[in-house]
């Protein structure tokens, strides 16, 4: 016999309509047997009203204050039951809520009961379902009820180790938005699992999308977009315009399928993630959520109620406050459990390590919390490690042996080398190898390596222009960072000169083989394996148009630079000597070849010298066989070429060519395991301005 919960009952009618105190926990709109439970939390309000809608109507259908007697602590808890005869089910409602309390900004209160609010821990998000869709004063942001009827099937992550990741970072919109896309719904989760063949072909295992929690596109004061999306409104709810099937409400099941695809395919899915900072920016910025629930508890506050602002963008989230602690915790465990996803990049992360007055703490609860939190165990933790105020911790970042950091020191560093610019082989060198010496015993995969990321110059305009050309952000070009360490090979923007194309593509193609060869995690930004360029916007925040979408067509028109990364991507996957998770020895031990030697002109004897402008490293590791992979890297930024002495391969192997800039296309990369053997084994020509990469294959008998 089956029994009837006690809690399934209502105790109170408010406006006739039936409730009862509510459970605490979870936090938000969760539902129930008979009817729906509500939990929101506010330590400052004095009173809390529940506002009820009928979906897409601009008026509330009922208001419910909630009870003195429903309050427990800071948590307002009330189970609304009777849906049915207020002419709503679970999919039909809309709920948002009105906070009262004092309204005293310099004692940090916001209060104002006539705003509704949004649910922090809404699941789903009305009011944005269509892209670019003008704002309706009076249909704000509206919580929804998410079902969870999503069949995940025999769905696994792919688990793949942190050395064994390729990471190619996207934008969800701007990857199919484009006409040459020639998907059924361009723009949308659906879009890019259309072109998951794509990715699949490529080789990456690992996407990295740029934020997909909700955000409003039109929050941009000074432009028309906020097309990157960082400025989050609902941190539980998936970007409805990113979904085709958004404006019926479906959007949790289509970004579920586009991680249920991706895993099929074996590519894992990272979400960059902002928790640094809302959409409700300034003094002046709307009350969305967490301004008019509880403004002194979730953001970091001035004595005087102003807001600190590392995030560059007019508040900082108050994230080691135990509650906003809290929340961060639930909302990652959301996206781990019911969205499958594999990782979580943090924007700006060292804003995490603060304390509320901004002090940076030594051992940040929330960073801790994460690394140990049992949910989030097998989850990649990426950090961003810095700040907009000027907080750099790439190395020192409060890790706990389990964060992964983007290593801005890897980035210019090969963009210095490859310019061209004196004193870089020996900082070159240590970012080849993981950079141990900044991070230790954590070991290379400590690192995600980059050259170029969504922030900052594509890698064409990285070798086409000089300086940032952001006119058309309406910012007078004041945006965007002037140290590039970009160099336009001799004409700035667009040329006709095949001098200086032919220098842009060898330039491009070293940059990439650097970042394919090097031991960390390497990150590839979408399109610079085709060539997209943003005409010298390194900055493009605020522009949903060609400028940032992806033009398939260049993948026909730039096929060699796509068959070469690809191949280099082949090639990476096939050599454990590339792909360390633990730092590689510079010594023999047991009669062993060194894992990493260096080499130059002259094998075993590397120039390190401030006018060297060449680096040479043989990198050997043992197979399961016995034998040894072993692979060799020039790369030389002088204008001339040289010739290298080699180091002898391994007993029983001969050197083969993987791939020479210098050299024409196909022949700059050869597809893995056809490499062809050189024909001199003691030495090798390497052009001006190229990277070479050799690898050592077992002698065959006729040889």
């Amino acid at each position: 016999m089956l029994e009837t919960r006690v809690d399934a009952y209502p105790t109170h009618r408010i406006g006739g309509v039936p409730v009862r105190a509510g459970r605490t926990l979870p936090f938000g709109a969760t539902p129930v047997p008979g009817g729906v439970n509500f939990s929101v939390y506010s330590n400052n309000a004095t009173a809390m009203t529940l506002v009820l809608f009928r979906r897409g109507e601009a008026a509330p259908l009922v208001e419910l204050p909630f009870p003195p007697s429903f309050r427990r602590g800071g948590v307002y808890a009330m189970t609304v039951f009777g849906l049915d005869d207020l002419g709503l089910d679970v999919e039909t409602l809309e709920y948002g809520y009105r906070a009262d309390g004092p309204s005293r900004p310099q004692d940090g209160h916001r209060f104002d009961p006539g705003t509704i609010l949004l649910d922090p821990y809404a699941k789903l998000v009305g009011g944005r379902e269509v892209w670019d869709a003008p704002r309706d004063a009076v249909y704000p942001y509206r919580g929804r009820i998410a079902l969870d009827d999503f069949d995940w099937e025999d769905d696994r992550p792919p688990g793949i180790r942190p050395e064994d990741l390729i990471v190619y970072e996207l934008h969800v919109r701007g990857f199919t938005r484009h006409p040459s896309s020639g998907v059924r719904a361009p723009g949308t989760f659906a879009g890019l699992v259309e072109r998951l063949p794509y990715l699949v072909d490529l080789g990456v295992n690992c996407v990295e999308l740029m934020p997909v929690f909700e955000f409003d596109e039109l929050d941009n004061p000074r432009g028309p977009h906020n097309y990157w999306g960082y400025n989050t409104v609902g941190f539980f709810a998936p970007k409805a315009s990113y979904a085709a099937s958004g404006p019926y409400g479906m959007q949790v099941d289509e970004m579920k399928n586009l991680v249920k695809q991706f895993h099929r395919a074996g590519i894992e899915v990272v979400l960059d993630v902002v928790f640094n900072h809302t959409a409700e920016g300034n003094e002046r910025g709307p009350s969305i959520s967490f301004r008019g629930l509880d403004n002194s508890t979730y953001y970091m506050l001035t004595p005087d109620g102003h807001y600190y602002n590392f995030s560059g963008t007019g508040n900082t989230v108050n994230c080691n406050h135990p509650v906003v602690r809290e929340f961060v915790l639930d909302c990652l465990r959301h996206w781990a459990a019911e969205f499958h996803v594999d990782g979580f990049r943090f924007d700006l992360a060292a804003v995490l390590g603060r304390a509320p007055d901004g002090t940076v703490l030594a051992n940040p609860p929330l960073l801790e919390s994460l690394a140990h939190d049992p949910v989030l165990r097998d989850c990649k933790l990426i950090a961003e490690a810095w700040d907009a105020a000027g907080l750099y911790q790439v190395g020192s970042f409060p890790s706990y042996c389990r964060w992964s950091e983007w290593n801005g020191r890897y980035r210019d560093a090969v963009r210095r080398f490859v310019k061209g610019d004196l004193g870089t082989v020996g900082e070159l060198a240590a970012r080849m190898t993981g950079s141990t010496d900044i991070y230790g015993p954590r070991g290379p995969v400590a690192s995600v390596n980059f050259v170029t990321s969504h922030d900052g110059f594509t890698l064409r305009d990285l070798v086409s222009y000089n300086r940032k050309h952001n006119e058309l952000n309406g910012e007078e070009n004041r945006d965007g960072d002037s140290a590039n360490h970009s160099w336009n090979c001799g004409h700035e923007g667009p040329t006709d000169d095949p001098d200086v194309l032919a220098l842009r593509a060898r330039q491009v193609r070293n940059a990439l083989l650097l970042l394919l060869t090097s031991h960390g995690i390497p990150m590839l930004l979408a399109g610079d394996e085709m060539g997209r360029t943003q005409q010298g916007n390194n900055n493009a925040y605020c522009h949903d148009g060609p400028l940032s979408w992806i033009d398939w067509d260049l993948a026909r028109e730039h096929r060699d630079l796509h068959r070469f990364v690809r191949n280099a991507i082949a090639f990476r996957r096939a050599h454990p000597a590339l792909r360390r998770g633990e730092g590689a020895l510079g010594h023999s031990v047991d009669g062993r070849l060194p894992e990493v030697s260096w080499h130059g002109v002259h094998a075993w004897t590397p120039d390190w010298s401030p006018h060297s402008r060449l680096v040479a490293a043989m990198f050997s590791t043992m197979r399961d066989d016995g034998g040894y992979d072993c692979v060799y890297v020039a790369a030389n930024s002088y204008w001339e070429g040289h010739v290298l002495e080699l180091p002898a391969p391994p007993e029983g192997t001969v050197w083969h060519l993987f791939a020479d800039t210098a050299a024409a296309p196909p022949h700059d990369a050869h597809e893995p395991g056809r490499e062809p053997r050189l024909a001199d084994q003691v030495r090798v020509s390497i052009g001006p301005r190229a990277t070479l990469v050799l690898v050592a294959r077992e002698r065959l008998p006729e040889e």
